[in-house]
C-alpha cells in the first residue's frame, strides 16, 4: 500500500495506532473476506496443479490438486471456511504413495461432496498403483472421506468387467446417499474408439460398496479415448453426463445423458466436429437455479448452454473474443443465476497457458469484459470455479 493513502490519526500513520493497539499491519494490508471481489483468482495451493472445487452451503471450499511427477504422483484434500484466508492441512487421498497421474491434463482426479458431507473421488490409477483393471489394463480408483474428512479409506479399483481405462472418470453424489461414478472403456478386449462406451457404476450406501459397472446408453457412438467425461447428480437426483463419441474415427461429437439416480440414461447430440484425432478436451457441468448449465470444448472454442427438462442443450454461447485453441473450461453459477465462465488458451502437450474467464447475468449477457492471467495456467494445469453462497466466484488455477 502506498504511504499517500495511509489514513492519519494526528501525528501517527493508522498502521503505527493499529499497532499500538495490538492488531497487526498485515492485517491492514489484507482485504476483509467479506469484501472479496466478484471474482476471487487464486492460485493453487502447495503448487499444486490440477484443482478441482466444490463448495457447500455453508461457504466452505472444498478443492483437491495433485503434486509430484506428472506419470505417478499424488491427490490431496484441503478446505477452506467461509471467511477464512487459509487452506487447511492437506490430507493425502491415494492410500498408495504415486498412485495417480496428471500427464495428459484430463485424467486427473474429480470430487463429489455427498451425504453429510463425506468427500467422494475418483482418479486414473498410475503404474504404481499396485492394481489392474481386467485385461491387465489401468484401474479407475476411488477412495471416500470419513465424515470428518480428516481422512481417506483405502483405494479401489471400481472396474469389474472393463478394460482400457482413458480420458478422465468423473464422481457425482446426492444428499440421500447415492453416489455415482462415470467412465468410458471398453468391454470387449479390443482397444477401438468406435467400441468404446460409456458405463456408469452406481453406489447407494455412500461409496461403502459399489455394483458393477454398467453400460450408460445403448446408442453405438462410441467414445474418444482420451477425452474426460463429466457427471453431475442434481438437486432432484437426477444424473446427467456430457461425453464425446467417436464415430468413424472422424465424428468427435458431444452428447448430453439425463436420468434418474438408478436406470439408464437417455442422450442428446449436443455439439458436432469432424477431427481425425483426439483433442483430449475436458467438461464442466453446473446446476443453478434456472436447471442445469454445461461446457465443453468445439475447434478450439469453448462454449456452454443451458439443458432443458428434456436433455436438450439450449442458448448456445460461445465465449467471447475468440483466439482458437481454447480448453478445459469451469462452469460455475451465483444464487442469483448469475454465470462465470473459465477456461484454458494455448496450452497443450506438456505446455502451460493462460487462465481465462467471463461472467454473464442470468440472461447470458456479458459483464465486463474478458479476464486473462497469462502463464496463469502451468503445464497440465487447468481451472476449477464455485460460486459463493454470498455472492461472487472463487476462480482457482
Amino acid at each position: 500500500m502506498p504511504f499517500a493513502r495511509i489514513r492519519t490519526f494526528g501525528a501517527l500513520p493508522a498502521i503505527l495506532v493499529l499497532a499500538l493497539a495490538g492488531i497487526t499491519a498485515p492485517s491492514l494490508l489484507r482485504p476483509s473476506r467479506a469484501e472479496l471481489p466478484a471474482v476471487e483468482v487464486i492460485r493453487t495451493p502447495h503448487g499444486g496443479i490440477q484443482p478441482q472445487a466444490v463448495i457447500d452451503a455453508r461457504g466452505t471450499v472444498h478443492l483437491l490438486y495433485y503434486t509430484g511427477n506428472p506419470k505417478a504422483g499424488d491427490l490431496h484434500y484441503v478446505r477452506r471456511g467461509r471467511g477464512q484466508a487459509a487452506w487447511s492441512t492437506p490430507v493425502t487421498v491415494n492410500s498408495r504413495p504415486a498412485s495417480a497421474i496428471a500427464a495428459g491434463t484430463i485424467r486427473g482426479g474429480q470430487l463429489a461432496l455427498g451425504k453429510t458431507g463425506r468427500v467422494h473421488v475418483v482418479w486414473f490409477g498410475s503404474s504404481q498403483s499396485g492394481i489392474k483393471s481386467p485385461g491387465d489394463t489401468a484401474p479407475l480408483l476411488y477412495s471416500r472421506s470419513n465424515e470428518t474428512g480428516t481422512a481417506f479409506e483405502p483405494q479401489r479399483n471400481l472396474m469389474t468387467r472393463t478394460t482400457h481405462l482413458d480420458g478422465g472418470p468423473s464422481v457425482a453424489a446426492d444428499v440421500e446417499g447415492t453416489v455415482t461414478v462415470a467412465w468410458h472403456a471398453n468391454e470387449t478386449g479390443e482397444d477401438q474408439e468406435i467400441r468404446r462406451g460409456l458405463f456408469l457404476a452406481r453406489s447407494k450406501d455412500e461409496g461403502k460398496s459399489f455394483g458393477a459397472e454398467t453400460t450408460a446408453w445403448s446408442e453405438p457412438t462410441g467414445a474418444c479415448a482420451c477425452c474426460s467425461t463429466k457427471v453431475l447428480a442434481d438437486r432432484n437426483r437426477g444424473v446427467w453426463v456430457l461425453y464425446r463419441g467417436a464415430i468413424a474415427g472422424t465424428d468427435r461429437d458431444t452428447y448430453l445423458l439425463r436420468g434418474g439416480a438408478s436406470g439408464n440414461l437417455t442422450g442428446k447430440l449436443v455439439d458436432k466436429w469432424k477431427l481425425n484425432a483426439c483433442p483430449m478436451a475436458s467438461y464442466s457441468l453446473a446446476e443453478g437455479p434456472d436447471g442445469v448449465l454445461g461446457a465443453w470444448e468445439t475447434a478450439g472454442q469453448v462454449l456452454w448452454g443451458r439443458a432443458n427438462l428434456q436433455g436438450k442443450m439450449e442458448r448456445v454461447l460461445a465465449a467471447p473474443e475468440a483466439t482458437g485453441n481454447r480448453k478445459h473450461p469451469a462452469l460455475a453459477v451465483g444464487p442469483t443465476g448469475e454465470v462465470l465462465l473459465s477456461w484454458t488458451e494455448g496450452t497443450g502437450w506438456q505446455r502451460g497457458g493462460t487462465l481465462a474467464w467471463q461472467r454473464y447475468a442470468r440472461d447470458g449477457k456479458p459483464i465486463g469484459g474478458v479476464g486473462r492471467v497469462p502463464g496463469g495456467i502451468p503445464v497440465w494445469g487447468l481451472p476449477t470455479v464455485v460460486a459463493r453462497p454470498e455472492g461472487g466466484f472463487t476462480l482457482i488455477h
